[in-house]
C-alpha cells in the first residue's frame, strides 16, 4: 500500500520521488502516472525554450504533478541559470529540484514564485546552509550515488542517521536507493522518501509509440518500448553489472562524479590518476556529455562516460514504473511488518 510522510503529502503524490539520470518527458510521466514524482532534468534540454517545450510535451502526457531539476555545476561556459529558472516559472510548475554550486540567487528566485524547493546536499553542513535559504525539502546524497556525490566518502548508513539527529528540514534519501528495504532503511533513519535514479534507467514503457517529431531525442528507432529513453543494450549493461562497477572521477578536479566503469571512464581515471596530469582539460574529451549520450542512443556502452550508482550491482529486472513502485511500496511494507514482528513485548513484572 501507498506510504504517508510529508514527501508524499506536501508534493501530492502516493509513492516515492524519483531523480532520473535520463530526465525527458517519456519517464519523468511514467514515474508521475505510477504514482510517484518523475522529474524532467531541466539540462538535458539545450535552451530555457526547448525546456519550456519539454514541459509542455510531459504535461500531454500526465495529469499528475512532475518536477524539475535545476543543477548548477561548474562549467567552462555556464548555461542560462536564470533561464531556465523563468522557464519553470512561466510554465507553472510547482515543485523544483535544485543541487550544484551557490545556489542562493535561484533558490530565492523559485521560493518567490511559491515553487516547492528540494534541496540536493552530500554533506550535513551543506545541509544546514540550504536549510537557512528556506528550502522544503533537503535530498541527502550519500557516496553510493550516482554523478556527482560530493568531496567526503561518507555513505548514507552514517549521514542519514546524523541528519536525523540534527537537521530540522524533512529530507529524503538519495544514492543506494532502488528496492523497498532500501525504503524501509532510509524511513527507519529518519527520511521521508527517496530518490532513484539509476534504478529508474532500467524501466519499460506503457505508453503507445511516438512519432520522431514528438521526440527532441530522437529515439523512435528504439521502438519506444521503454519509457527509459535508454538503448537494450545499456539496461542489459545495467543488469550485467556488480556494485564495484563503478569509477570515480575528477576527484584532483574537485568536481566528484561516479561513472559506470566502461572503457573510455578507465582511460580518463589513468590519465587523472598521473602525478603529471594538472589540468582538467587533459581529461575533458573523455568526459564529453555528448558522447554520453550517444551511449544512450546508440547502445555502444563504451561510446562515451555515463552516470550510475553503487545501486546498480541490486538490479536485476526491467520492470514498468508502476511495476517498480508498487514491488517497492510492498517490499518496504513487508521488511517493516517483519522488523515490528521481532520486539518482543516487555512482560509485566511478577509481584
Amino acid at each position: 500500500m501507498p506510504f504517508r510522510t510529508l514527501l508524499t503529502e506536501k508534493l501530492g503524490i502516493t509513492g516515492l520521488s524519483d531523480k532520473k539520470q535520463v530526465g525527458y518527458a517519456e519517464l519523468a510521466s511514467a514515474v508521475s502516472e505510477a504514482g510517484g514524482l518523475g522529474i524532467l532534468t531541466g539540462l538535458t534540454q539545450p535552451t530555457p525554450d526547448d525546456l519550456r517545450k519539454e514541459i509542455r510535451r510531459c504535461r500531454t502526457m500526465t495529469k499528475k504533478p512532475f518536477g524539475v531539476n535545476i543543477t548548477l555545476l561548474p562549467s567552462i561556459n555556464p548555461p542560462d541559470y536564470e533561464g531556465y529558472a523563468q522557464a519553470v516559472i512561466d510554465e507553472g510548475i510547482k515543485i523544483v529540484e535544485t543541487a550544484g554550486n551557490s545556489p542562493g540567487p535561484i533558490i530565492k528566485k523559485l521560493k518567490a514564485a511559491n515553487i516547492i524547493i528540494l534541496h540536493k546536499c552530500t554533506t550535513i553542513r551543506h545541509a544546514q546552509s540550504a536549510s537557512k535559504l528556506g528550502v522544503d525539502f533537503l535530498s541527502i546524497d550519500g557516496f553510493e550515488c550516482g554523478g556527482h556525490l560530493g568531496e567526503l566518502p561518507v555513505g548514507n548508513f552514517v549521514l542519514l542517521n546524523k541528519a536525523r539527529q540534527i537537521l530540522k528540514t524533512p529530507f529524503i534519501a538519495s544514492g543506494g536507493m532502488g528496492d523497498g528495504y532500501s525504503l524501509a532503511a532510509a524511513l527507519s533513519l529518519g527520511a521521508c522518501g527517496v530518490n532513484m535514479g539509476t534504478r529508474f534507467m532500467c524501466t519499460l514503457l506503457v505508453y503507445p509509440a511516438y512519432h520522431e517529431q514528438d521526440t527532441p531525442t530522437k529515439l523512435t528507432h528504439l521502438a519506444c518500448h521503454r519509457e527509459a529513453p535508454i538503448h537494450h543494450n545499456i539496461k542489459q549493461e545495467i543488469i550485467r553489472a556488480g556494485e564495484t562497477d563503478t569509477k570515480i572521477l575528477m576527484q584532483k578536479f574537485r568536481n566528484s562524479t561516479r561513472l559506470y566503469s566502461n572503457k573510455v571512464a578507465n582511460e580518463a581515471y589513468a590519465i587523472e590518476t598521473d602525478p603529471n596530469t594538472t589540468e582538467f582539460k587533459a581529461i575533458q574529451p573523455y568526459m564529453s556529455g555528448q558522447r554520453g549520450r550517444q551511449v544512450f542512443i546508440n547502445g555502444d556502452v563504451d561510446a562515451g562516460v555515463w552516470t550510475a550508482g553503487q545501486v546498480i550491482g541490486l538490479i536485476d529486472d526491467i520492470p514498468s514504473c508502476e511495476e517498480l513502485l508498487r514491488r517497492t511500496e510492498k517490499e518496504a511494507e513487508e521488511c517493516l511488518a517483519q522488523n515490528q514482528a521481532m520486539i518482543v513485548p516487555q512482560r509485566e513484572s511478577k509481584l
